[in-house]
């Protein structure tokens, strides 16, 4: 009855806007003063120890370094890139905001940041190009899931922090199924753009334009290369090398690319702190919720629940995926995952599924949440790129690539390939 009531509380919170965090919190407190499970010091405590965590640290480190790169020009300079390279086939430009998407995605990793830095400079020069508003805005929004799914992904980190996976072979084991999902995107806008008569840039391929834009470029390329080859290479752990991005983004922003300036500096560390304090709230309260949850033995009523309706393994992942799916839909990515990635993996355990397997299969199930209502933030962020396209069409355009993004999650649900393909070639 006790975590019932806690739920209950939980969803009237959330209806009455408070913040997801805070709602957690609260919704902890209420429980433990009708119950008297523990005092409300133990909110608190765990609250701190949650929170001091070494592997957390890349979180900021990650937030800054993107911000950083986004200021400091590097986003046009991978769009030029990818232009020249792709730019001439038929919907090349639709494929150019994909594509840009991963290569910043492999920067930031965050989804409504790579939509934000990306959609400024594509939106505006997709419309111009003769592709309709709704589709250019849901694009950008249906590419910016790939922000979390290419590594290094904020809740990946999370994911590892809650569960003791790995956040290094996730990492690692997230580049396929990124690389799986941006190629169908690709594929998905090749097709509605030749039904529609949307064209390329234009210009005829050419080696000299692609040599002329990889040159500025090529300092933009090398930032996810220092990133993820660092960590695999064994160099670093994922939170060093996200330090060190930082000291990359402040040399490449004032020195190589001379874009970046003291104001921007100060405008992208208080985007950072703002946003690592938020999650910093959701990692604290979350972490005492999943210990609260334990405690009264949750899990294995979740456990025994979903194996009492079967225990095909194929019914199983199914059912975890549908319930990803409309959790994803309802709360926030990260307090999803504090919350629920250790009640579910024993489920998934049960179906054959190993941690890091389940944590890209989490993270991609709750990467559709970034573009369903009533929480989608890639959404809002889209919709706020421009005034003259209406929520409705958005999601109406929005649509047909989540059921792209549902083709490539049950790809990765029951082709475990696509997640160890990276990890199997680098032995």
């Amino acid at each position: 009855m006790g975590p019932l009531v806690w739920l209950i509380t939980f969803f009237i919170l959330l209806f009455l806007t408070v913040p997801i965090g805070v709602s957690i919190g609260m919704s902890i407190i209420i429980y433990f003063l009708l119950y008297n499970t523990q005092p409300i010091s133990f909110l608190c405590q765990n609250m701190f120890t949650a929170c001091d965590s070494f592997p957390l640290m890349a979180i900021p480190f990650f937030i800054a370094a993107g911000a950083l790169m986004s200021q400091g020009g590097i986003t046009k300079r991978l769009v030029d890139l990818a232009d020249a390279c792709i730019g001439h086939f038929t919907g090349g430009f639709a494929m150019v905001t994909s594509v840009v998407c991963a290569f910043f995605g492999a920067i930031s990793g965050s989804a409504p940041a790579t939509v934000a830095a990306i959609g400024t400079i594509m939106v505006p020069a997709m419309i111009e190009r003769g592709y309709s508003k709704g589709f250019s805005l849901a694009l950008i929004a249906a590419s910016g899931c790939l922000g979390v799914i290419i590594p290094p992904s904020i809740p990946m980190v999370i994911f590892g922090t809650s569960t003791g996976a790995s956040v290094g072979d996730l990492f690692i084991a997230g580049i396929g199924p990124g690389i799986v999902f941006c190629l169908f995107l690709c594929g998905y806008s090749y097709f509605v753009c030749r039904v529609n008569g949307w064209k390329g840039n234009g210009q005829k391929f050419s080696l000299r334009r692609v040599w002329s834009a990889f040159k500025p470029a090529f300092w933009a390329i090398l930032a996810p290369i220092i990133i993820l080859g660092s960590i695999y290479g064994g160099v670093c752990t994922p939170t060093e090398a996200a330090a060190i991005t930082i000291c990359y983004s402040l040399i490449v922003g004032f020195f190589i690319y001379r874009e970046l300036d003291i104001k921007k500096l100060l405008n992208s560390f208080k985007d950072g702190v703002l946003t690592t304090g938020t999650i910093l709230i959701i990692v604290g309260t979350g972490t005492t919720l999943g210990r609260v949850l334990t405690v009264a033995k949750v899990p294995e009523m979740v456990v025994n629940g979903i194996l009492g309706i079967s225990d095909s393994p194929v019914v199983i992942l199914l059912l975890l995926n549908v319930i990803l799916l409309i959790v994803g839909c309802l709360m926030e990515t990260l307090s999803a995952i504090m919350i629920l990635g250790p009640i579910l993996y024993p489920v998934a355990a049960a179906a054959g599924m190993d941690l890091i397997q389940f944590g890209i299969l989490m993270v991609v199930n709750l990467a559709v949440g970034f573009c369903t209502p009533p929480v989608g933030v890639n959404l809002f962020v889209a919709c706020g790129l421009r005034d003259d396209v209406s929520f409705t069409t958005l999601v109406k355009n929005v649509a047909p690539m989540i059921v792209v993004l549902l083709v490539v999650l049950l790809i990765i649900t029951f082709v475990p390939g696509v997640t160890y393909l990276i990890p199997n070639l680098m032995g």
